[in-house]
């Protein structure tokens, strides 16, 4: 029914404090599984649905994106920020905003504490990468990032790896990597 919709979305199930008791779920989470089963693995990921980074503030984290990406979000809820509901509400996206692009999103979600920094040797995200077409791309957003005043690292070729990357951090010091498929010829 138009106007109508659930107030939360599905929350999946905590897997419980460290040492103590664990939901069925979680347990399941936790167990050794098989690399691989007769017929493939658990799931068969088709890529990436979104990526959601938690920022502290979004309007300065919004314009970084915007800039680097060179668009407006396609999603935008950040001029609600204001509003003391915003960060209960997922069909607002907590008061954020996404870019998405070659049918990738990348979100921005304000709940970071003021001051609060990213830290790559923490559980969770180390860092985001971002594929680009080829090397000369990453010497044409080098120079760009220099006409933007961006700081950022210098053009790497990580031979093992088969790439060539550039990297950077966001406004919270998210470490963002620009990565092209190494030439062949290199």
């Amino acid at each position: 029914m138009r106007g109508t919709r659930p107030r939360r979305l599905p929350r999946c199930p905590s897997p419980g404090p460290l040492h103590g008791p664990r939901t069925p779920a979680a347990r399941l989470r936790h167990r050794r599984l098989p690399v691989s089963t007769a017929d493939g693995g658990i799931v068969d990921p088709q890529g990436f649905a979104h990526v959601r980074l938690t920022v502290t503030d979004i309007r300065r984290s919004k314009a970084f994106y915007q800039q680097l990406f060179g668009m407006p979000p396609g999603s935008d809820f950040s001029d609600q920020i204001d509003d003391p509901t915003i960060h209960d509400d997922p069909w607002r996206t907590y008061g954020g905003c996404s870019f998405t692009f070659h049918g990738q999103t990348l979100g921005l979600r304000p709940v970071a504490r003021a001051g609060d920094r990213f830290d790559p040797d923490r559980v969770g995200l180390d860092h985001l990468s971002l594929r680009v077409g080829s090397v000369d791309d990453l010497h044409r957003a080098a120079e760009r990032l220099d006409q933007a005043g961006i700081v950022h690292g210098a053009v790497t070729d990580l031979e093992p790896f088969g790439l060539v990357i550039l990297s950077l951090q966001d406004p919270d010091d998210i470490n963002l990597e620009l990565a092209a498929p190494r030439p062949v010829d290199a």
